[in-house]
């Protein structure tokens, strides 16, 4: 293996994988949990409100839900950088840098070819 590689098991065999590659899968996911822990605080806060059921309470949930529905929609774009960059590093090649080559996790997602999300007309 080369300087900057380290071995990776567990994904079907032992694989050289970029240490940098590794630091993006690893920042991605510290975001990642930490934008659910989020969310479990949110939505605790959304069914107290809810079950008091005092108008304050209940405009304030308008706030809340907004938040977490941003939430939701950067961990889904998270976990498609992640996919991006796993497909980037096994496969390799196609145009654009990969975080290992010192581009970030959110430029894998626009150099991926064919790969499209489309949301729906509730944002």
């Amino acid at each position: 293996m080369e300087g900057g590689e380290t071995t990776l098991s567990g994904l079907g065999g032992a694989h050289g994988v970029d240490t940098k590659v590794l630091h993006a899968f690893q920042t991605s996911f510290v975001q990642v949990q930490s934008l659910l822990d989020q969310n479990r605080v949110l939505i605790n806060e959304i069914n107290q409100n809810h079950e008091s059921k005092v108008p304050g309470d209940l405009s304030r949930n308008v706030g809340l839900i907004r938040e977490l529905n941003n939430n939701i929609r950067r961990v889904v774009d998270l976990y498609a950088d992640l996919s991006s960059l796993f497909a980037a590093s096994e496969g390799g090649g196609g145009g654009g840098r990969a975080a290992s080559e010192g581009g970030s996790v959110g430029t894998v997602r626009q150099a991926a070819a064919g790969h499209k999300r489309i949301r729906s007309g509730l944002d």
